[in-house]
């Protein structure tokens, strides 16, 4: 069977790795579970989790019975639940296996994600090995200040992604950092680093600019961007 998303959703895994998780669905190419996410304060916002061959995950959130969110990345999900610790969604998404709340790092469904990870294309590796986007600023819409969005794995570049596909982007939509309009902009100086490992006050190089890979691009985004990068590297 071929792996990526041509890979049928009853080859993704074994019966008996998923026979205890509920709202357990197959689709042509994904698994479906339930998932959550605990906030102390609003407590549990559920969710349904989708989990793809090629290493894509994907949350359609049902919180409330109105709710329009879908699509979400795992941490886009757990800010949208209002959790308190954000930004470590591998522990703070859970499922449930045998009636209990599993953390989503203890279950087999990031399997292809990190298989995913570890293959994407390393032309642009940094000095610690890992692969290397420079930093990107998007301006908001109502105040026009410029904010960073910082790109060091799938889903900040997926946040980074949507936001400049948003014609309407503004600072209360970001998706790691809590920021308002009222907060202050970076100084010039410091927007000048952008992350490159070769040079703190590069303008752009081999080393830090990516031109895409299985990291900042993605299968179920419809732009024609990602849709070219898939086409290419599924040919």
């Amino acid at each position: 069977m071929a792996s990526g998303q041509g890979r049928e959703a009853a080859f993704l895994f074994a019966d008996e790795e998923l026979s205890e998780m509920s709202g357990l669905k197959k689709g042509a190419d994904f698994v479906e579970v339930l998932c959550g996410c605990t906030s102390h304060r609003y407590g549990d916002a559920v969710g349904r989790l989708r989990v793809f061959a090629s290493g894509d995950l994907e949350i359609s959130c049902e919180c409330t019975p109105g709710c329009q969110e879908d699509k979400l990345t795992p941490a886009a999900f757990e800010k949208h639940s209002g959790r308190e610790t954000a930004k470590k969604w591998k522990s703070n998404v859970w499922i449930i296996v045998k009636g209990d709340k599993v953390p989503l790092s203890r279950t087999v469904l990031l399997k292809y994600y990190n298989q995913a990870s570890k293959s994407a294309n390393g032309s642009h590796k940094g000095s610690n090995g890992r692969l290397s986007h420079r930093d990107e600023f998007i301006c908001c819409k109502r105040c026009e200040k410029e904010r960073r969005f910082r790109l060091r794995n799938k889903e900040e570049c997926r946040s980074y992604h949507d936001a400049m596909r948003n014609t309407n982007w503004e600072c209360s939509n970001f998706a790691f950092d809590r920021i308002t309009c009222e907060d202050e902009e970076e100084r010039a100086s410091r927007k000048v680093l952008r992350g490159c490992s070769r040079s703190p006050s590069c303008k752009g190089c081999t080393t830090c600019v990516c031109f895409g890979c299985d990291i900042c691009r993605f299968s179920d985004c419809s732009c024609q961007t990602c849709l070219d990068f898939t086409s290419n590297s599924t040919s």
